[in-house]
């Protein structure tokens, strides 16, 4: 059992370190072909943090665990917000941009009550899944033609630094590739392991072990920015990356093959996101300020501790 948790642990990793790896040396492809840097945060980013996401729910139907992979984007969605968000405020407030209230939070609301109306029969269909893509290239196209128009949103490229050479770019992008494929295997089959070694359901461990670890690189990403007093941008990016884990991971993996999706998922964890995601609008809105402040961090920690007690 020992080496099956090493494994785990072991799948997790290689997808971390594949994730950032993967984002990074696409950057430096797009850039290599004069990509507006503002395309690239919207699509290669974007696309790589939800990269883990996406290949764990694509492993986890292709071998016939469909309660890892709707778990794993429904527990996404709950830790990015109640643990990455939560974390990040409590070493320092995050600000709320009016944008992330006006566009970017109704955005995710609809997407997520979309996912609510099409799980309630048990089944993510294939129809489903293309219309979550369609929704998907809607969302970028108003993204990019959103950003284009802003002022603020300038060409803007990094002053300095060590040049990449494309074709290093290029293998680094393979490996990373491979590397995610390979660290989605061992996570699935190994927390089906475990999951069936504790006595417990696919759906707690994708919803907790499984969900937290593909959380990793926005945790990372989002810990490492509050540090640096860097936390303008930490709304924004978590509610895109539960945008996309919907409409790209759920949305691909449905395609490949109908989605059976477990009663307590669709009855209880998915009500829970919304729930969550409702409370994310609660902190975002207060007249007296545009901030999400440290004693609302610890708040949603505490609902997150609450919500797994239930769970198991």
């Amino acid at each position: 059992m020992i080496q099956t948790y090493l494994l785990l642990l072991a799948g997790l990793l290689l997808l971390f370190i594949s994730g950032k790896y993967l984002v990074d040396s696409s950057v430096v492809i797009a850039k290599r072909f004069r990509i507006p840097t503002m395309i690239i945060g919207l699509t290669v980013v974007a696309f790589g943090t939800s990269a883990p996401e996406l290949l764990v729910s694509i492993q986890a139907a292709i071998k016939g665990f469909p309660g890892i992979a709707m778990g794993n984007v429904v527990g996404s969605n709950i830790s990015n917000i109640l643990l990455v968000l939560a974390i990040t405020a409590l070493i320092f407030p995050i600000p709320v941009p009016k944008k992330s209230v006006r566009q970017d939070w109704p955005a995710l609301m609809f997407v997520s009550l979309l996912l609510f109306a099409f799980a309630w029969d048990g089944t993510l269909s294939r129809l489903e899944g293309l219309i979550f893509i369609l929704l998907l290239a809607l969302y970028l196209v108003v993204a990019v033609f959103q950003a284009r128009k802003s002022p603020a949103e300038k060409k803007q490229e990094p002053a300095g630094g060590k040049q990449v050479k494309t074709w290093v770019a290029g293998i680094v992008l393979l490996i990373s590739c491979a590397g995610l494929a390979v660290g989605a295997k061992l996570l699935v089959e190994h927390a089906a392991i475990i999951a069936e070694g504790l006595g417990v359901s696919q759906r707690v461990i994708s919803i907790t072990m499984v969900a937290v670890g593909t959380s990793i690189p926005e945790l990372a990403t989002s810990v490492i920015a509050a540090l640096k007093k860097e936390t303008e941008i930490a709304v924004g990016n978590i509610i895109g990356s539960n945008i996309m884990n919907i409409l790209s991971v759920l949305g691909f993996t449905s395609v490949i093959g109908n989605i059976s999706v477990d009663r307590a998922i669709s009855h209880f964890d998915i009500p829970v996101m919304l729930g969550v995601t409702v409370l994310l609008l609660l902190m975002m809105v207060p007249a007296r300020r545009s901030k999400i402040v440290r004693w609302e961090g610890a708040l949603m920690i505490v609902i997150y501790l609450l919500y797994i007690y239930m769970i198991f």
